[in-house]
Formats: C-alpha cells, structure tokens, sequence
C-alpha cells in the first residue's frame, strides 16, 4: 500500500473493520491507546447478556481466532505485520484484563494503565514473541502475554490494597 489506510480502506472490509479496533486505529496519536479504550464500551456491551465465564471466555477465544485471521489480512495489506493502526490485539487483551479487574473506576482505571505500561514496555517474553512472530497471531499473541502480565499485576496489587 502506497498510502496511509483511512476511513474510506477501514470500511472497505469487514477484517479491516475489526483489525482497526472499528476505526479507533486510524487515531494520529497513540492508535493502541484509544484501541485499548475501545474496550470499555465493548465490554460493558457483553456484560449486558450476562455471559457466564464459560461464555464469556469462548465468546473472548473466537474475538481472538478472529483478530489472528483480521490482522494477518490487514498486516499484508498494508506491508506492515504489525500496522500501528491495528488495534484489534489491545482491544481483546483489555477485555480479558477487565473481566478480572474489580467493577469499579479506580479498579479499570487502574487496569488501563497497567495494560498500556506492559503493552509499551514489552518486558521477557513479550518483547521475544513480539520480534519473532510477523504474522496475525503474533499480532494477538504479545498483547495476551501483557494481558497475562496486567491481570497478575492488578490482582497483586488489589490484594495488597484490600487485603
């Protein structure tokens, strides 16, 4: 792709929808950041059906296989495994953060921020997938093992503050 993808690329695609975070991608600044708030919304959409963990977790498993087959697509298409526009991986990452994050401002405002840290800093083995794995599943894979790294650091932290 010789150009920048915009609007008119994202909607031109169902995967490309997806794979940008439903346009949230296409922010000039901090593309992750606003995907990752795309979450919220998200989130709160599946909480109204009421998922048991059973559901929720199959429902995050196939955003997930989706997100593997979006990103792959878009990351070809645009020449760039890892587009910076693609946001889908910090959206599904958050929403397992949020599902073990206490329901509460301070708890998900608190769980963005950690998410956004380990997301950025990429510690061991993050780091190590995120340069080796140039493909859709790379993409998801590095932001579930700072999924993994958020979730840890929120339930340490939770259980310290309140015991």
């Amino acid at each position: 792709m010789t150009t920048s993808p915009d609007l008119r690329y994202v909607l031109g695609h169902p995967l490309r929808f997806i794979a940008f975070g439903f346009g949230s991608g296409l922010s000039p600044v901090a593309p992750g950041t606003v995907g990752t708030l795309v979450g919220f919304p998200l989130f709160w959409l599946i909480l109204q059906a009421s998922p048991t963990p059973p559901v929720f977790f199959g429902l995050l498993a196939s955003l997930f296989l989706l997100g593997v087959v979006a990103c792959a697509r878009v990351g070809r298409e645009v020449g760039v495994a890892d587009y910076g526009g693609i946001v889908w991986d910090e959206v599904i990452a958050f929403l397992l953060i949020l599902w073990f994050t206490p329901f509460s401002v301070a708890g998900w405002t608190i769980a963005f921020f950690v998410f956004r840290v380990f997301d950025v800093w990429k510690p061991f083995p993050i780091r190590y997938f995120d340069q080796r794995f140039k493909n859709g599943f790379g993409v998801m894979f590095d932001d579930l093992l700072a999924a993994i790294y958020s979730v840890i650091t929120i339930k340490v932290l939770f259980g310290v503050l309140y015991g």
